[in-house]
Formats: C-alpha cells, structure tokens, sequence
C-alpha cells in the first residue's frame, strides 16, 4: 500500500473520529512465538500512533524481536466502525514521563483534583518510559455502508456474479 493511499484512509473523518479515541488493541508476536494482543492508550500526532509503556514491560523484548505490529481501534455500537493499521514499532526509551502519556490518559472522565493526584502517582512511580512508535504502512477503515472486510466484498461481489448470471 502506497503513502497516498494510506494518507487518505487516515485523512477520512470517521478515521479521524477513530484516531482520537482512548484505546487502542496492539497486536505483537511474543518471544515464545505466540500472538498477543493487548488493549493499550495511544495518540495520534498526525502521522503516527504513539503508545507509552514502562521500561520493564515484557513486550519491550517482543517487539525488539519482532517489531511488526497491527493496531485496532473500533466501536463499541453496531454497525462497528474499524480502522485497522499495521507498521512497525520503533521504541524510543524517554526520562521521566512522556507528554503523549499525559495526553493519551487526558480524556477519562477525571476532575482537577482526580486529575492532579492521578498525575503525582504517575510521576513518582516511572523514572522513565519507553514510547512505542508506529507509523502505519497499511490501513484499512471498515464502516459496513461504505466499506466491509475484504471477505465480505468477495462474497457480495460472487452474489452479484450469481445474479446476473
């Protein structure tokens, strides 16, 4: 998939609606070979997906390994809505506490104070994180009006092809 096509997908409002979201579902191969696929808070800077995570996380050594990942970001309310993205994950271990993680952690529903506390515990349990970077190199924004899985296009295209025929 070519830059411009990705920039388009992502450029979509309901991607954008997508990509401000709390949460996202970080797809990895652990070390014993196996899939992980973890619920994770993330922002969108404009071109990448960035996540933040502590130093002695175990998918740091995962993702040293292999660093291919696939990121889901969707709804909760039928029909879903679903931006699918795969890239690469570049670590970039930071002092202190990343500005993405204060942001990423800004949405939930706290109150000053809630939030003031919130962010005291978190500066004083991290020295340090690792930011986990991703820069999609494939997309894919399933609405089911407009766009399916590759699947379903492939079924509804041989019910079209039955029709005529």
């Amino acid at each position: 998939m070519d830059q411009n096509e990705i920039t388009e997908i992502l450029n979509r409002p309901l991607s954008q609606e997508l990509l401000a979201r709390d949460l996202t579902r970080l797809a990895y191969v652990a070390e014993d070979g196996t899939p992980r696929n973890i619920p994770i808070a993330f922002t969108w800077n404009g071109a990448e997906i960035v996540m933040c995570t502590s130093t002695n996380a175990p998918k740091l050594r995962s993702l040293r390994a292999n660093p291919m990942v696939a990121l889901t970001i969707d709804t909760e309310v039928h029909p879903p809505k679903i931006l699918l993205i795969r890239g690469r994950a570049e670590l970039d271990l930071v002092e202190g506490i990343p500005d993405e993680y204060l942001q990423m952690n800004g949405s939930y529903q706290m109150t000053p104070e809630q939030r003031a506390e919130w962010e005291a515990e978190v500066r004083s349990l991290y020295d340090g994180m690792v930011r986990i970077v991703v820069t999609p190199t494939w997309a894919k924004l399933i609405d089911f009006e407009t766009t399916l899985p590759s699947a379903v296009e492939e079924l509804v295209r041989q019910r079209e092809e039955r029709a005529r025929a």
